[in-house]
């Protein structure tokens, strides 16, 4: 996912209950937005672990910590990414989740 092209907002936003109604419930909208934010906020870490990998060393110093400022900047630039919860609101707003409903439970 290229993190770059979200419009997602960078900070909280307020949204209309009736909006996040699509499903029918609004708590299972949520479940949705919350278990699609996981696979986001999964998928960023794996990324971010991987780009970090280039620069890990067994033998750092402590001067080598300090002056390695392309690791500094990777990680600067996914601070400022909007979160995973905004962007997965943002795409099921949007109508960009796939989701389904599972048959009622047997009782």
């Amino acid at each position: 996912m290229d993190f770059k092209k979200v419009n997602a907002p960078l900070n909280t936003v307020t949204h209309d209950m009736g909006k996040l109604d699509v499903t029918g419930n609004v708590y299972e909208s949520i479940v949705i937005i919350a278990k699609r934010a996981n696979q986001i906020s999964v998928e960023m870490k794996q990324e971010l672990n991987s780009k970090l990998e280039d620069f890990s060393s067994y033998t750092d110093t402590l001067e080598e910590v300090f002056e390695n400022k392309e690791q500094i900047e990777i990680s600067r630039y996914y601070e400022k990414l909007p979160k995973p919860g905004l962007i997965a609101t943002q795409e099921f707003l949007e109508n960009k989740i796939y989701y389904r409903k599972t048959g009622d439970a047997i009782k």
